[in-house]
């Protein structure tokens, strides 16, 4: 059965905000796990000036139908003005299936093809 799986790349100011939006996540079911890495330095240029920064990485697992939701809701609740929200494969052939069957039960089921995009 193909499952169409993401890993989704967020980094936060801190270890709170990664909380609160990791939280959200799950309880929203647009993620079935997400995992914190706090204490990250992140080199960067924003707005014509190189910045060096504290961040904290979020590393959510879920399924290619709900990354626009989860993107959405990302930024609803992140406090930067474009929050880095990426997303890898996750390749079906390899690793623990009974994982990867978990985590596509934990997460929203796919929008019907009539859906509006819009507000879900």
């Amino acid at each position: 059965m193909f499952k169409n799986l993401r890993i989704v790349y967020i980094t936060t100011k801190n270890r709170d905000e990664a909380k609160k939006i990791g939280s959200d996540l799950v309880e929203q079911q647009l993620a079935a796990c997400v995992n914190i890495i706090d204490g990250m330095e992140s080199i960067y240029r924003w707005k014509d000036e190189v910045v060096i920064d504290k961040e904290c990485i979020l590393i959510a697992k879920t399924t290619y139908s709900n990354v626009n939701r989860l993107t959405r809701r990302v930024k609803e609740l992140h406090s930067y003005e474009v929050p880095c929200v990426i997303t890898l494969n996750v390749s079906e052939q390899e690793g623990n299936h009974e994982y990867l069957d978990w985590l596509v039960n934990s997460v929203k089921p796919p929008l019907p093809a009539s859906a509006d995009f819009s507000g879900n």
